[in-house]
């Protein structure tokens, strides 16, 4: 079951090239591999919402991504809570991830970009709500902050079997709170999370803007602050970079302690990639595993995806670990260059689909107020994502001179200033532009 788990983490790895990170959190996040049957992928979704749009938008991503990794056509069953009762012959087992041997302490590498945050997890493992509370650990996707979290709890809940331990993610508490408020259970879900001994949030960046979750969240932390509680949040960024997050909230997040986690160097990927080879049982010559930490920088999830795809190599097609293998495993990496510097067209082209405009409106000289709005967004990106001049730029805008550039680069960063959500909204697009790398 390890291989078809590690097969599922690459097929992610290569969704994200072609959906953003917020599509891959709201709709992929309940979707669990089962089992690799012949040419067919079957998948659980407890979900049934969830299941059927999976099912009618994103089956032929899933089913391109199998066939990238494995070179042959696959076709995606996905179960819903009866057929994989069915399927496994009994009821599903909620298996609790935090007795998971994968997500502790011993298992977490430590170098100079994460040694902070390991340490401070560590102490408030050891001495829950004592110390650091909350303990907001923040960086970019994929260096090991929910790793870290999931050793929190390991380490509770061995010492305190009984302990009680909410887990949830930033979007599914809005998801949550709304089907609770719908179903008249939101007495039910603020016990939940309000009798917890440890509360954990992941990626609490998502309840920023909505203003319902934000204030039941809110209520849910001082009951748990005040009764000498734990809470640990992870995050993309720090709490002063979330500009629609309410200021009272902001505040209670910088209580406690604010630890970041960056990419890590070449000595702690070496340590990784040796690390998680030895967990999976597969021994990888020292050539080969340096190689492998010098060629994939990114971050943690990268690096281990990697040594998934060549587990999955040898155990489901009988290839050994050897360069050509590595090489193949590491492909669609290597096709990507860490220095990604998006073209003016690919920054137009995506624009032009999240506007819904042609291409030749946005860059013409059309007054319609979302093409004018696409138009300024588009130089405003362009110049800060690539080396062009304002008169370069202004070139690929049917020629117009610097002093219009200039002009709406200076509207687009007033109004980000102004708007929060607008704010939002420009980084949401700079992020999954470069999501495409």
């Amino acid at each position: 079951m390890n291989s078809v788990a590690d097969v599922w983490d690459n097929v992610l790895q290569q969704l994200k090239k072609e959906l953003s990170d917020t599509t891959i959190a709201t709709w992929f996040d309940e979707l669990e591999a089962v089992d690799i049957r012949g040419n067919t992928c079957i998948l659980h979704c407890a979900n049934d919402f969830k299941k059927g749009y999976i099912e009618s938008l994103f089956l032929k991503n899933i089913k391109a991504s199998l066939h990238d990794i494995f070179s042959m056509d696959f076709e995606v069953q996905i179960l819903d809570d009866a057929a994989f009762a069915e399927f496994s012959g009994g009821a599903k087992k909620q298996g609790d991830r935090f007795t998971c041997a994968e997500f502790t302490f011993d298992t977490f590498v430590v170098g100079p970009s994460n040694k902070l945050a390991y340490a401070a997890s560590v102490a408030v493992a050891e001495h829950p709500a004592q110390n650091y509370n909350p303990l907001l650990i923040y960086g970019d996707s994929g260096l090991g902050k929910t790793h870290l979290i999931y050793a929190i709890a390991n380490v509770i809940r061995q010492n305190d079997p009984r302990s009680k331990i909410a887990y949830v993610k930033g979007d599914d508490l809005t998801n949550e709170l709304v089907d609770a408020i719908r179903e008249g259970k939101t007495a039910e879900m603020r016990e939940k999370y309000r009798q917890a001994d440890l509360l954990l949030v992941d990626d609490v960046q998502f309840i920023a803007g909505k203003k319902q979750t934000q204030e039941e969240f809110f209520h849910t932390f001082n009951t748990l602050y005040e009764s000498g509680r734990q809470i640990v949040l992870t995050s993309d960024r720090p709490p002063s970079e979330m500009t629609q997050l309410e200021d009272r909230l902001r505040t209670r997040f910088e209580w406690g302690l604010l630890v970041d986690v960056a990419p890590p160097d070449f000595e702690t990927r070496l340590a990784i990639v040796k690390n998680k080879a030895a967990l999976l049982g597969m021994e990888l010559p020292d050539k080969i595993s340096a190689y492998i930490a010098e060629n994939v920088t990114a971050n943690v999830r990268q690096l281990e995806g990697t040594i998934n795809k060549i587990l999955a190599y040898k155990d489901l097609l009988g290839n050994d670990a050897d360069e050509e293998t590595v090489t193949r495993a590491m492909q669609d990496i290597l096709k990507r260059s860490n220095e990604y510097i998006p073209t003016p067209d690919a920054i137009l082209e995506y624009i032009s689909k999240y506007y819904g405009l042609e291409e030749s409106v946005i860059r013409g000289q059309q007054r319609i107020r979302d093409a004018v709005a696409a138009r300024q967004i588009a130089m405003y990106l362009i110049r800060s994502m690539t080396n062009l001049s304002l008169d370069d730029i202004g070139k690929v805008f049917d020629n117009r001179d610097h002093s219009t550039v200039l002009y709406s680069i200076q509207q687009v960063e007033k109004k980000m200033k102004k708007e929060p959500s607008f704010a939002e909204t420009v980084k949401e697009i700079k992020t999954n532009i470069n999501s495409k790398r």
